[in-house]
């Protein structure tokens, strides 16, 4: 089932809340467009983590779940997705996260350990619930770093603020 990932895990890091007042269409669909957009885009992790000690270029790649799989959320699949949203909006949009972490030495990229996360994202009646899984790897951003950015962005891109936080 698009969207839903059966094996999400029962015991997550974190849990944030949002309300909107804005349809449940409305914010899946620019989530969907922002994590794409967020696909292979080349950030300091001080743009995300504040007070970060690490400094270093992190590229994250969003895949969003289908069943007992994650798909890479590029343009053919962010279409295919904004379509199914269309049709009817979702309950739960689960997604795969991975950060991937360089550091530059002498004019060369060399790459750290990478973060592995999963996120999910509920809807019901003007409020949406983030959840975030952190599977594996340094843990150089917190589960609420991302959840915030992430946030930040889906608010950046509209002219209003779609989601507040409670």
């Amino acid at each position: 089932m698009l969207g839903f990932y059966e094996n999400f895990p029962a015991t997550v890091q974190k849990i944030m809340r949002f309300a909107t007042a804005t349809s449940s269409k409305t914010v899946q669909k620019a989530i969907v467009q922002c994590l794409q957009r967020l696909n292979g885009e080349k950030l300091s992790l001080e743009e995300i983590a504040k007070f970060s000690k690490t400094q270093c270029t992190i590229i994250f790649e969003f895949g969003i779940a289908d069943g007992d799989a994650f798909n890479y959320l590029d343009l053919e699949e962010a279409q295919k997705v904004l379509e199914s949203i269309h049709k009817a909006p979702l309950q739960v949009m689960d997604f795969f996260c991975a950060i991937r972490y360089y550091r530059e030495h002498c004019g060369k990229w060399s790459p750290l350990k990478f973060d592995y996360y999963m996120l999910r994202l509920a809807f019901n009646n003007g409020l949406v619930e983030a959840f975030i899984f952190h599977e594996r790897g340094p843990r150089h951003l917190l589960p609420e770093d991302i959840i915030n950015f992430i946030v930040e962005r889906v608010n950046g891109s509209l002219s209003r603020k779609m989601l507040k936080a409670i």
